[in-house]
């Protein structure tokens, strides 16, 4: 029988500046830029996404923006706290010595028997690499990344909650996955065929306060199913559980319902298809604005309040 959730879809997460955040990820990781849109809920603002070559399920990390100091939100229980990527095992020193080169300040340390790099992005959102040695997956190298270092995609979703057992019980009975490891107050689980890109971490802290969104947080995680009919089987299966799941959500790119398990983080369902190539041919991935079906007559006021954007710099 084939996997329901296979893993993490993308993790979405909310920066002040978007050109500045591009020059983070698709300049000094070596993302690529597969989508440039706005906002479902408000056109004035960019949404981007960054991931490898096609932007495949896995890859995938996407940005709101809300500038200004009043929109900071607080990281804490309740939400996703990190972006985490796979690089290849024996990486790591070649990405510490280019943060370093870049500013960046990094530390180490070992996680569940994997060498991890630990920074922040430039709004203090943390970033983790896991060196890892059987990730097949190819990275995106159109940046200058060589491919032995590339990054290939998400490792592991981050889930940060006051008391673990309800998120725990989600995860491994309407979800599917499975206790890998406990490790101190964090307990690994992997879905589908398991490995990287199909891992979740709980992480149970019950002195942390509560989060609150905005820049400088992370929105919401999204896992991946195969099809429409998958989402909408668990669509009906976490209902009859008890979670207030959204209707179906075109996103142009895919299909998502979204609900809140119950220490707080927004969860969303997000199908493979149709995938980044709708609009665009894929060697032209994010080179234009593209715009949700319902904001296509409004595209020259949307283009008048955007501020430009530039390809992410050149970095050595």
């Amino acid at each position: 029988m084939k996997p329901e959730i296979t893993g993490i879809h993308h993790v979405t997460a909310i920066a002040s500046d978007p050109q500045r955040n591009i020059d983070f990820y698709a300049g000094l990781l070596g993302l690529r830029m597969v989508k440039k849109t706005v906002n479902f809920d408000d056109p004035s603002a960019y949404h981007l996404y960054y991931g490898d070559e096609t932007g495949s399920p896995g890859s995938i990390v996407t940005f709101f923006y809300w500038p200004g100091h009043d929109a900071r939100g607080r990281r804490g229980s309740g939400q996703t706290t990190a972006l985490v990527f796979s690089a290849p095992e024996g990486s790591l020193d070649y990405w510490a010595e280019r943060l370093k080169r870049n500013g960046v300040n990094a530390e180490r340390k070992n996680r569940f028997g994997e060498e991890v790099l630990f920074f922040s992005d430039p709004d203090q959102i943390p970033v983790e690499i896991v060196a890892v040695a059987d990730d097949k997956r190819t990275g995106w190298t159109g940046a200058g990344i060589p491919q032995e270092h590339a990054l290939r995609g998400l490792h592991t979703a981050e889930l940060t909650v006051g008391f673990a057992s309800p998120t725990e019980g989600l995860l491994s009975i309407e979800m599917g996955f499975r206790l890998v490891k406990r490790e101190g107050n964090r307990a690994r689980f992997e879905a589908g065929p398991g490995g990287s890109g199909r891992y979740a971490d709980v992480i149970e802290n019950a002195s942390l306060a509560r989060g609150t969104g905005g820049s400088g947080t992370i929105h919401h995680i999204a896992w991946s199913v195969p099809d429409d009919e998958t989402e909408l089987k668990k669509q009906s299966e976490l209902q009859r559980s008890g979670y207030h799941v959204s209707p179906v959500m075109d996103r142009d790119y895919f299909h998502s319902i979204y609900y809140r398990e119950r220490g707080g983080i927004l969860f969303e369902i997000a199908t493979e298809t149709p995938g980044f190539a709708v609009d665009e041919a894929p060697e032209a991935l994010g080179t234009g604005l593209k715009l949700p079906k319902q904001f296509t007559e409004l595209r020259a006021r949307i283009e008048e309040v955007l501020p430009p954007l530039q390809a992410a710099k050149a970095i050595a």
